[in-house]
């Protein structure tokens, strides 16, 4: 049965359509090349894996693989980051995002010192994540100390400056994340002055409906209210699936199917950065999939990376960043993720 909508859904509805013009465009294209393969994007987003290597170029474009530091934070507050940074370079990494700058029993170390060992080791530092707000005014957040997070990460030399928390601050109403937007879109103005680009990162829960207008996903009020000049998105693939799976429904049951996907097809430029993390497949668990180290799960990377690859710029313009939450063994992880990702390569026409 079809779902009333509302006026105001529809008012939402239309809006997000003057907005995301150019982004839908610029998908259809992604959509028209993709062929065959984009026709089954919204079935499971899973392959068995040995039908994920072709033989065409890899799907990972040159210079682009990076990782996640919260992934190795373990090894970071023991060893320190140089040698975590040592142990990248050999494993095939171009890239880290920071989640602090601290380095716990391995001792202190200016912000200098770090864009230093970043550089030497034959990194580059493409981005940062911060808190958006505390209940502490001195708490070291968007709210409460832009000036501070801007500045730092401009000592940094980033090119990117993001949060992974969500627009929580003012609840689950679609006026409760419009306020989170105007902020947002103040965070992405100043630091676009500094040359960089504000950018948010996703869990799952981002998908779910407004509480006072259950018609409405949260994600969509966030794509249609915050300026795409000025704020970015990072998709976490993994919580997107899982985003997908715990909020394919209306509240009132009713279906509410989306792809990961194609969010990023409708307005690739707004995804500079992205989470690369895998999940197993296991319906009785509360996101759908356990997570598990990049090439052990199901989410098809070479079927989500070679369709943003083909979109306007998406092999020059996006950076992969491999991730897992609790890794049984941090170097081992990111050996196996690198690894994987290098090995991928897109279907033979």
């Amino acid at each position: 049965m079809p779902r009333t909508t509302s006026a105001t859904d529809t008012e939402l509805a239309h809006r997000l359509t003057r907005r995301n013009m150019l982004g839908v465009a610029a998908g259809a294209t992604a959509a028209a090349l993709l062929g065959s393969t984009a026709t089954t994007a919204s079935a499971a987003g899973t392959t068995a894996p040995d039908a994920r290597r072709g033989h065409g170029r890899p799907v990972l474009p040159p210079g682009r693989l990076g990782i996640q530091l919260y992934s190795l934070r373990d090894k970071v507050s023991t060893l320190g980051f140089a040698k975590v940074f040592a142990e990248l370079r050999r494993y095939g990494y171009d890239e880290v995002e920071y989640a602090g700058y601290t380095q716990g029993s391995a001792g202190p170390l200016t912000l200098a010192q770090l864009r230093r060992l970043t550089r030497d080791h034959g990194l580059r530092a493409i981005g940062s994540h911060v808190g958006y707000y505390s209940s502490d005014p001195k708490a070291y957040t968007f709210a409460q100390n832009l000036t501070q997070v801007l500045d730092d990460a401009q000592a940094l030399g980033l090119k990117h400056i993001g949060t992974a928390s969500g627009p929580w601050r003012y609840g689950a109403t679609v006026d409760g994340w419009k306020r989170c937007a105007e902020e947002f879109n103040h965070y992405g103005a100043e630091a676009k002055k500094r040359g960089m680009k504000f950018y948010q990162h996703n869990h799952a829960e981002e998908f779910s409906f407004a509480t006072d207008r259950p018609g409405v996903r949260l994600y969509d009020v966030l794509l249609a209210e915050t300026d795409p000049e000025l704020v970015y998105l990072e998709m976490d693939i993994y919580w997107a699936y899982a985003g997908r799976f715990r909020f394919g429904r209306r509240p009132d049951g009713t279906p509410a199917p989306f792809d990961p996907l194609d969010y990023v097809l409708r307005q690739p430029d707004r995804y500079p950065l992205f989470h690369v993390k895998d999940g197993e497949r296991d319906d009785s668990a509360t996101d759908g999939y356990r997570m598990v180290d990049v090439g052990d799960g199901d989410i098809d990377y070479r079927r989500f990376m070679s369709a943003v690859g083909r979109t306007r710029g998406g092999r020059r313009d996006h950076h992969w960043q491999a991730e897992h939450d609790n890794p049984a063994e941090s170097f081992a992880f990111a050996r196996k993720s690198s690894a994987h990702l290098h090995s991928l390569r897109e279907r033979d026409c």
